[in-house]
């Protein structure tokens, strides 16, 4: 509070009692580090002061200055003495309707700063001018300390959404950010879409009422979801590490402590042998001077020699006795030695497998983070491979749709060929006729009988080719129906996987590829009914040949056998009456494929223009719904003004109160 008054004195600027007011108040709290100076009318002269007592000021760490109407030099002044301030954490600058100016220097800031977490700069403007809200994503871009950002009703548009989507590329901290009540649009959605695609911190999105595609939504909230669940992960392994790294230095230091206690052991230890070695000494000595004495109580007394002789005896005795103590004492030392050393082996050996299982841990945990990042890595290409499958399966679909057509043309191609030589063949068989009747009237009675017999045997054969071709005709009619209902089903599968969850990806997968195995099975059975169709026409040929041949055959013996020739003819003609018959039912058949495929090809039409008038109306609601949306924005922006015009009032209202002015006289006109 001194250093504000001060402040004020040197730059000859009164103190405002409110500022000093909630000074006071902050300093007699004690742990208050929170400046609140909201709803207060700030000059650019007292912003000026502020951001000198900012930028030399270690206690505030909150600071809120919402709703005091900032100038764009007084935020200029107020904000660029935030550059070197190294304490506070969280700034809110809510409805200071900032702009151009403010927008860069806030850009400036936060290339600066390194100790700010949260911006709140809910209504404000800063979205109006392109290049300045280009020097924002800027300095957004550059910071690396930023974790909350809120942006809400701030007019940013498609361009400034992509400018933003390109700063959050490059950052790496920011992890909530809110654009609420914007003006993005789709355009912006999908560059923001592109930027998470990158990001990988950020975990909270807010994004209503920016006129934005329930799809694209749908997707920011995926990607979203994707950065949190990975956030999660991450976090989760860090606190393993954290605890695992705890465990680590409390078996060092149980390790230290044991290595300590052993030490002292061995310590004491030795200072243990070093007394008994002592002692040992001491008796030694003691020992040899009593031989010395009594060596000279020898020499003096040669009369005793017998008892001296006893005497030394025993004394040896003595000496052997207390050598077998010390080399007792010595096996037992180093047996006590060799147990401590393997004690420590074992101590060793076992912290050695404890570092082995931690790292062992370490590596598994390491693994499945890699292959939770692996995993993630597989859905996605499966998801782009499951749509090319669908992309490939529609191209065959084309395809055999071309092939049968094709197919069909050739096949009516060859029916009129066999009707033209049939007819060439009757036509030179009438002739013939002709000139053998007489011959023929004779033999007549004969050749019925056989006619008849041969009859029977055609039409049972006839019947069976007939049963034969209905049956394959059924079956790839039921093919067909199955093959586009399963169509049908594998594209409303398709669509209801497209709105469930990514967890279902996979089974949403399985039954995919299922579908596509069902559908390449049906294929290949069309394919085969149309290879057995292929080949009984290729019999049919082969048939009509071996038939011109016998034709051949028979008008060489005409000149031998009348009887036989006639009776061969009549077989011919009547066989080939039969052929033409069954050739008729197929090109009948084929009629019938013909209209349903036309029936088939006009539902598609009938649905596409269903479509199409149902996107029609979509494009007409959404254009209502736009029109609505363009009449509330302007209404909102009228309340803007007003609130605006209101608040210039009240702000020269509180201006001339400060300095002393009267107000019964203004307020009867201002009402």
């Amino acid at each position: 509070m001194e250093d504000f008054r001060r402040l004020c004195k040197e730059g000859g600027v009164e103190p405002l009692e409110s500022i000093l007011a909630q000074l006071q108040e902050t300093r007699g709290v004690r742990g208050s580090s929170r400046l609140d100076l909201s709803g207060q009318s700030l000059s650019a002269d007292t912003c000026s002061v502020l951001g000198r007592v900012f930028h030399k000021d270690t206690v505030f760490t909150e600071v809120c200055l919402s709703d005091c109407m900032l100038s764009e030099e007084g935020a200029k002044v107020l904000l660029s003495g935030l550059f070197a301030n190294t304490t506070i954490k969280v700034l809110d600058l809510k409805g200071n309707n900032l702009r151009s100016t403010g927008a860069e220097v806030l850009g400036k800031l936060l290339a600066r700063n390194k100790t700010l977490r949260r911006l709140v700069l809910e209504w404000n403007a800063l979205g109006m001018w392109d290049e300045a809200f280009s020097v924002f994503c800027e300095g957004l871009a550059s910071n690396h300390v930023l974790a909350q950002l809120d942006l809400r009703n701030n007019q940013i548009n498609h361009q400034g959404a992509s400018e933003l989507a390109l700063a959050l590329k490059r950052n790496s901290t920011l992890e909530l950010l809110d654009l609420r009540w914007n003006n993005i649009g789709l355009l912006g959605g999908r560059s923001l879409l592109e930027a998470l695609q990158h990001n990988k911190t950020l975990v909270q999105l807010e994004m209503a009422g920016n006129n934005i595609p329930s799809d694209t939504l749908k997707a920011l909230e995926q990607a979203i979801q994707h950065n949190s669940d990975r956030h999660s992960t991450l976090k989760e392994s860090r606190n393993r590490t954290q605890v695992l790294s705890k465990e680590i230095k409390t078996l060092k230091e149980e390790k230290g402590r044991q290595y300590l206690n052993l030490m002292e052991t061995i310590d004491k230890q030795r200072e243990e042998m070093g007394r008994s070695s002592r002692s040992t000494s001491i008796h030694v000595s003691q020992l040899q001077e009593a031989l010395n004495e009594r060596k000279s109580a020898v020499n003096a007394l040669t009369a005793k020699l017998q008892m001296t002789e006893a005497a030394l005896a025993l004394s040896e005795q003595k000496n052997h006795n207390l050598g077998e103590l010390l080399a007792r004492v010595k096996t037992e030392k180093e047996e006590q030695r060799e147990q401590q050393s393997r004690e420590r082996k074992k101590e060793q050996e076992e912290s050695v497998l404890r570092e082995g299982k931690l790292l062992r841990e370490m590596q598994n945990r390491t693994e499945t983070n890699v292959q939770l990042r692996n995993k993630l890595e597989e859905m996605e290409r499966r998801c782009k491979s499951q749509q090319q499958q669908i992309f490939e399966l529609k191209q065959e679909l084309t395809n055999s749709t071309a092939e049968l057509k094709l197919r069909l043309a050739q096949a009516e191609d060859r029916l009129e060929l066999e009707k033209r030589r049939s007819k060439q063949a009757l036509e030179d068989m009438d002739s013939l006729r002709q000139k053998e009747v007489d011959h023929v009237n004779r033999h007549l009675e004969e050749s019925e009988r056989a006619l008849q017999e041969r009859i029977f045997k055609l039409e049972g054969q006839r019947i069976q080719l007939e049963e034969e071709l209905s049956k394959a005709k059924a079956t790839c009619v039921t093919e067909r129906a199955q093959a586009e209902e399963e169509l049908g089903k594998v594209r409303a599968q398709i669509r209801l996987e497209e709105q469930e969850h990514v967890a279902s990806l996979e089974e949403k997968l399985r039954s995919a590829r299922q579908c596509r195995q069902e559908v390449q099975a049906h294929c290949s059975q069309q394919k085969q009914t149309i290879a057995d169709l292929q080949a009984k026409n290729g019999q049919q040929s082969v048939e009509t040949d071996g038939l011109r041949r016998r034709i051949e055959e028979l008008q060489q013996e005409l000149s031998g056998k009348d009887q036989e020739k006639v009776a061969e003819v009549s077989r011919v003609r009547v066989e080939l009456q039969e052929q033409i018959g069954h050739l008729q039912a197929e090109r009948t058949a084929q009629g019938g494929l013909k209209e349903k495929i036309n029936a088939l090809e006009r539902e598609m039409k009938v649905l596409a223009s269903s479509h199409r008038e149902a996107i029609l109306d979509k494009k007409s609601e959404i254009s209502s719904l736009l029109e609505k949306l363009r009449l509330r924005e302007a209404e909102i922006q009228r309340m803007r003004e007003d609130e605006a015009q209101r608040a210039s009032y009240l702000q020269s209202a509180i201006l001339t109160y400060v300095q002393g002015s009267p107000l019964g006289h203004y307020s009867s006109p201002k009402k």
